[in-house]
């Protein structure tokens, strides 16, 4: 089998094996956008300009440039370059040749309620929590805190103000808290007797460890 692809191979008209391999050795052409502005918002619509050329996205089109739009309204766009997702006002240009960061981030957008939801997960189990810098703890209810598989101890019992009244409270420490690929270990958390709160608060115990940056209404949550 080997003597007869030679074989082959030695027959084969050299004009084409030529032009074979001198495809191989062209440079591919490459593109990369090395600067972007947003010249008009609307909602689910973008004017974006690249590179001095200007394109109408619509949410979830990509450009010939490979810019593509995630999401718009009248306030902002949020564009993806190079996998990267960063936040667009009108009139802001901004340069795209930019190393992907080191930290690890994730950046949050509001429901309609204004609230920043975020799921992630505690000892490994999925759960969705709520962003609240107001909370000096990572917070949840004894429903969830069961969910979670934790126990509480008894005699470690303080008190919390609540919309309510007070109501108990029992410290524990929570070996792993992680979103998106943001992991912190050893968070002090808060067990509150009851279904109160009724969403996971996630709280300074968490995101004092963090850095945290606002642009427009996205939140930026990245690792120290």
């Amino acid at each position: 089998m080997r003597q007869r692809a030679l074989t082959l191979f030695y027959h084969a008209p050299f004009g084409k094996i030529l032009g074979a391999i001198l495809l191989l050795l062209l440079p591919v052409a490459t593109s990369a956008v090395e600067e972007v502005s947003v010249a008009a918002l609307f909602k689910d619509k973008a004017l974006v300009e690249i590179d001095g050329k200007r394109r109408l996205l619509s949410a979830g089109e990509t450009s010939p440039e490979g810019v593509k739009l995630i999401r718009a309204n009248s306030k902002e766009a949020v564009l993806e370059i190079n996998g990267i997702q960063r936040v667009h006002t009108l009139g802001n240009r901004i340069g795209t040749r930019f190393d992907k960061p080191e930290r690890a981030s994730l950046q949050l957008w509001p429901n309609r309620s204004g609230f920043y939801l975020v799921d992630g997960q505690i000892n490994g189990v999925s759960i969705k929590m709520l962003v609240d810098t107001g909370a000096s703890h990572v917070s949840m209810n004894a429903p969830a805190a069961q969910l979670i598989g934790l126990e509480v101890d008894e005699e470690r019992v303080g008190l919390s103000s609540t919309a309510g009244g007070y109501s108990k409270v029992y410290p524990v420490t929570l070996k792993n808290v992680k979103v998106g690929s943001i992991e912190k270990r050893n968070v002090q958390a808060l067990v509150h007797e009851g279904n109160f709160p009724e969403v996971v608060l996630l709280g300074n115990s968490f995101l004092g460890k963090l850095d945290l940056r606002r642009e427009g209404e996205m939140l930026e949550l990245i690792d120290k």
